[in-house]
Formats: C-alpha cells, sequence, structure tokens
C-alpha cells in the first residue's frame, strides 16, 4: 500500500495544517515530532516507554544501518521491523548528511559516495540506486533520497552544484524504486538562496515523490535564516503531500515551523538534551544540574503526567545526575519525549479548533526558549 495522505484541516489565520499519514505499519497523525532511533532504539528508552507516550513513528539511518547489522542481517531476519521489534513505521534518511559530515573520510562523484567505516575502516560505496535497494531490504515506510548536503554558509556556485546533483541523484533514486509499499521523498536542497530554493521545489515536485523534505537547514544559518526559508520552501510544496522539515528542532523550532505549513519534524534534542540534564516543559527549561535543584521536592512539572513527574523529584534527578547514573538521562529523556509528543498533540488540537495562530503567538512569547 504506497502513502496516503489525508488534509484533515487548515488554520485560517497560519500556513498551519492538521493532516494524517497512512503507511504499511500504521498511520501518523500530523504535525508529527519523530523520535530518533538510530540504532533501532531512541536513546536510554525502550519499546514500552515508547508505546506508553505516544510515540507514533521512529527514525533510522541508512548510512549506520548499512555498517551495522548490515544487508545479510537484514536479510536473514526479514526487514528492520523484525529486528527490532517495531510494529509501527519507521522513516530512514538516506545518511547523505552523515557522510558528507565527514570530508577527509568520504570521496564523491557523480556516480555516488565512497566513505570509510568507523566499524572496521573499510571503504564502502554507496550509490543513489544502491540506497534505494538497501532501504527497501530494511522495510522503510518512508525512504529518503540520497542526497549532497552543504552547510548553509557555503558559497552560492559551491551549493548549486550541490543541489544540481541531489536532482540528478532524486531522479536516479527514484527509478531506481521497485516496491510501492516503502514510500519516498525528495529533498529540498538551496542553502539560504531564494532562486535556488525555489528551482530545487519545482524540479523535485515535477518528479512527484510521495511527499517532501526541506533539507539544508539547521547546518550554519542564523535562527531568522532558517524561520524565512522554512516559511518560503514550504509554501513552494504541494498541499496534498506531506512535508518535512529535516533536522529541527527545539519547541519554539517546531511551533514556528508549523506555523510555516511544516508537518513532519526529527531531532536529537529530546534525549541528547535530557543527558546534560536539560527538560523541556510548557513553561519553558528547567536545567536539572543547577544547585537550586538540590532540595526541591518538585517534580520537573507538576502539571505533567508523564511516568517520571507522577513518580519523581528535581531533587533526586538532580542526585542522579550529580553522580553520573544513566537512569537520570532515561528519565528526563523519557519526560522530554512525553513533552514532545504531546506538544504536537497539542498543536493538531489547536489547529481543528482554529485557534493555533493564538497558541503559537502566546507559546512563543511566554514560553522560555
Amino acid at each position: 500500500m504506497p502513502l496516503k495522505f489525508e488534509l484533515i484541516a487548515n488554520d485560517l489565520q497560519t500556513a498551519a495544517r492538521r493532516g494524517r499519514i497512512t503507511t504499511c505499519h500504521g498511520v501518523i497523525e500530523t504535525p508529527v515530532f519523530m523520535s530518533v532511533g538510530t540504532f533501532g532504539t531512541v536513546r536510554s528508552l525502550n519499546h514500552f516507554d515508547l508505546n506508553d507516550i505516544g510515540v507514533q513513528i521512529i527514525l533510522g539511518n541508512t548510512y549506520h544501518l548499512l555498517l551495522r547489522p548490515g544487508e545479510e542481517t537484514l536479510k536473514a531476519v526479514d526487514g528492520y521491523h523484525k529486528l527490532i521489534c517495531w510494529n509501527k513505521p519507521i522513516l530512514t534518511d538516506s545518511g547523505g548528511f552523515q557522510i558528507f559530515s565527514l570530508p577527509h573520510q568520504r570521496t564523491i562523484s557523480e556516480k555516488g559516495v565512497t566513505f570509510k567505516s568507523y566499524i572496521d575502516k573499510r571503504y564502502v560505496r554507496m550509490t543513489p540506486e544502491s540506497n534505494v535497494a538497501f532501504q527497501e531490504l530494511i522495510g522503510s515506510d518512508i525512504m529518503m533520497v540520497l542526497d549532497v548536503c552543504e552547510p548553509s554558509t557555503s558559497s552560492y556556485d559551491t551549493c548549486a552544484q550541490a543541489m544540481e546533483r541531489t536532482h540528478r541523484w532524486a531522479q536516479r533514486a527514484k527509478t531506481a524504486k521497485t516496491r510501492e509499499e516503502n514510500s519516498q521523498f525528495g529533498i529540498v536542497q538551496g542553502a539560504i538562496y531564494e532562486n535556488l530554493r525555489q528551482e530545487s521545489s519545482q524540479t523535485l515536485v515535477d518528479m512527484n515523490f510521495d511527499g517532501y523534505a526541506i533539507g539544508g537547514l539547521a547546518v550554519g544559518e542564523t535562527d531568522e535564516e532558517r524561520d524565512h526559508f522554512t516559511h518560503f520552501t514550504a509554501k513552494l510544496l504541494p498541499e496534498h503531500k506531506p512535508r518535512y522539515l529535516m533536522g529541527v528542532g527545539t519547541p519554539h523550532d517546531l511551533v514556528r515551523s508549523v506555523k510555516a505549513g511544516v508537518d513532519m519534524f526529527d531531532c536529537i534534542i529530546p534525549t541528547n538534551h535530557a543527558r546534560q540534564g536539560i527538560a523541556y516543559t510548557f513553561q519553558g527549561k528547567v536545567k536539572i544540574r543547577r544547585l537550586a535543584h538540590a532540595t526541591d521536592t518538585k517534580p520537573i512539572d507538576d502539571r505533567c503526567l508523564c511516568f517520571c513527574c507522577r513518580h519523581f523529584t528535581r531533587a533526586y534527578l538532580h542526585q542522579l545526575l550529580k553522580s553520573e547514573e544513566p537512569t537520570a538521562w532515561s528519565l528526563i529523556s523519557y519526560h522530554n519525549t512525553w513533552f514532545y509528543e504531546r506538544l504536537t498533540e497539542k498543536m493538531r488540537e489547536e489547529i481543528e479548533r482554529g485557534n493555533f495562530a493564538s497558541f503559537a503567538s502566546d507559546f512563543i512569547s511566554n514560553v522560555e526558549e
């Protein structure tokens, strides 16, 4: 069954949308935050946690999965869903960002990329075609095409060349796709140049992908530039297809980007910042490592219904963090992931109620970033 996107409601004052994506492994209500599960798990959380929290979809990464567990293992176990015992949707990034962030350990040509494995130091070849074949072997519900991701601060000529190669690779990836049940998204590039973003959007829309991602942001540009190009690019993409902003971001990023018409997000922030002792709430960030929390008997958020907030105090979490206990990372990750799910759930509700503009304004103005 191919991906189906249903548009349920539009906000009348902004470009925010409430939608529903149907995949072979289940339904995804949008706007959605997709938890990053690079190695088959969201860091420090198990599948019981994810189901209790209400996580709808997790991400895998083709670059990492190609190196471990690799093709033979995935063939033997009949795909990634079965290997990790996850029966909900999975989106796999192509690995383009990871590969191109290793400038001294890879070479790129029109045919594809060759990079050095961080596991055994052997050189691995990846082409747009082999990338698709491996994602089909993974069994991804949503596959991303292999793209060329340059820092947004790169020169115009560098970004234009990367964008043009991304388009050629996207066409090759689309041609290589063989399975209807594995949907495929194109990735808009063009850095912080409006004419490149416009050209990239139109070129990929003409290829008729199942959905479209906004790539090449959160890689060096200012917050103002990221907001501008999110809005600028989202309005160039089809209304009847999902829109995905890759690698973004903070709660404020999500609210501003939903306001721009984006449906899907991913980022490591909820679990990565948990390790640093940072918890997110509807009142703003709480930095649990601070001495003021050493004797604080309140939960992270006394209005939160997550497992962590129902059972544990800031003082306990502070003690765990100071003792370098991994339990702290797990508990705060649980809370942060719960918060991100409730935030996107709240945005869906406000869009349907016709009150999103007011909610977004209040959140951006009054919640500490």
